[in-house]
């Protein structure tokens, strides 16, 4: 079949095989030309949520940067014959086969990383396989949790806290700077979002993994969160999505605790804004990350998803090395995104953006170009119109 990007809102409901190559391929390749990042001290790392975004790009450092053997676990649809499977299912095939021709272990479990029937499938893996993990990336990014313990379905709820919310944002289709009215949140939305997207469950793997000795001396863990600027403040860290993360900083802590007699410790990194999903469904955030690439283009200091990652575990996650540390114990790698220079400007062009002069002030088009490399679309090299096998001969 030949595949074409269908979007419908903010999510596009096919993706191009030989395109999710492609994008993992060019990730693959950035890291090998930074040369080596360690030598032996990460043998084996565990990636929840490897498919995509942030996930994907640790999983493809830790293996190419840094020799990794690397389980990977993601919640993906596999493709039929008339229909695409999910970017993330295509991105897995692709990285498997990469790091296979590179003589290293690489395997991804499928299914829902919330329960504990997968969190047992991994033990079992990570018993037989591996041994022991070095280090345990949580990068989850889903709008809904069945809690393994009640079996509650949790639904997040991207809202403003306390009263409502009238704010700038930009329709990404059509390329208009609105103006969007948002409710607040109610207390059970409110805590549904903290049950979905705090850090629960990344204290229920860590566990997991402590109480069946799968975890090295010195294993470290790392969680992602975002903090932004007052810009995106009001519906991001002053909203439900802040409470959110508040819990995922209570849970590191609690997860250091629990490290202890490891010699091993959790982390929560900042990390700097970018086209994902997830980014794209939350209000006021396009409009700013468009404005953000825009500047940092111009400043000639923007950092993409592979080169942001590469960075952390070449300057944080390394051994020896003196992380970045804020009052909290998080890593800060939004330095670059929140340097004065940066933030100057981008807060200089926000009350003057509209439609009219958005394409002189903003990056929309690398945001849409962004947003489609996601699903493999828009890479050099990729014939679209070409017949494809969507199956990849592997269903």
């Amino acid at each position: 079949m030949i595949v074409k990007p269908r979007i419908r809102g903010f999510i596009c409901t096919t993706a191009h095989p030989t395109g999710c190559a492609a994008n993992v391929q060019s990730q693959i390749d950035y890291v090998r030309a930074q040369g080596e990042i360690s030598s032996g001290e990460l043998k084996n790392v565990l990636v929840l949520g490897c498919s995509g975004g942030y996930g994907l790009a640790c999983r493809v450092v830790s293996a190419f940067g840094c020799g990794a053997n690397t389980l990977g676990i993601s919640f993906e649809k596999q493709p039929a014959e008339n229909k695409t499977a999910t970017a993330g299912w295509y991105n897995n095939v692709a990285f498997e086969d990469a790091a296979a021709a590179a003589g290293l272990y690489a395997r991804t479990l499928d299914g829902d990383a919330f329960s504990d029937e997968m969190r047992e499938r991994a033990i079992d893996t990570i018993k037989a396989d591996l041994g022991t993990i070095d280090l345990v990336v949580y990068s989850l990014a889903s709008p809904v949790r069945q809690h393994p313990k009640t079996g509650e379905l949790h639904r997040s709820a991207i809202k403003p806290l306390g009263e409502a919310l009238d704010i700038k944002s930009v329709h990404v289709d059509k390329g208009e700077v609105v103006q969007v009215n948002l409710e607040p949140a109610t207390p059970d939305e409110t805590a549904n979002t903290v049950a979905v997207m705090g850090g629960e469950d990344w204290e229920f793997w860590m566990d997991a993994l402590k109480e069946a000795d799968l975890l090295a001396p010195g294993c470290q863990t790392v969680a992602f969160t975002y903090i932004g600027t007052e810009l995106t403040w009001p519906i991001y860290w002053d909203g439900t999505l802040g409470q959110a993360k508040l819990d995922l900083d209570r849970a590191s802590r609690a997860i250091s605790a629990k490290l202890a007699d490891v010699d091993g410790a959790a982390h929560v990194a900042v990390l700097k804004a970018i086209v994902s999903q997830a980014s794209s469904a939350i209000p006021v955030v396009p409009l700013y990350v468009a404005l953000l690439f825009k500047v940092m283009k111009e400043q000639g200091i923007h950092e993409d998803i592979i080169s942001h990652i590469h960075r952390m575990f070449a300057t944080q996650l390394k051994a020896g090395v003196d992380m970045r540390l804020d009052d909290d114990g998080r890593i800060r790698m939004d330095d670059v995104e929140l340097s004065d220079p940066v933030q100057e400007e981008v807060q200089r062009r926000w009350p003057l953006v509209t439609t009219e002069n958005l394409d002189e002030l903003g990056d929309l088009e690398g945001y849409r170009e962004d947003f489609l490399k996601i699903f493999g679309f828009g890479f050099d090299g990729v014939d679209y119109d070409a017949d494809v096998d969507p199956t990849l001969g592997r269903v």
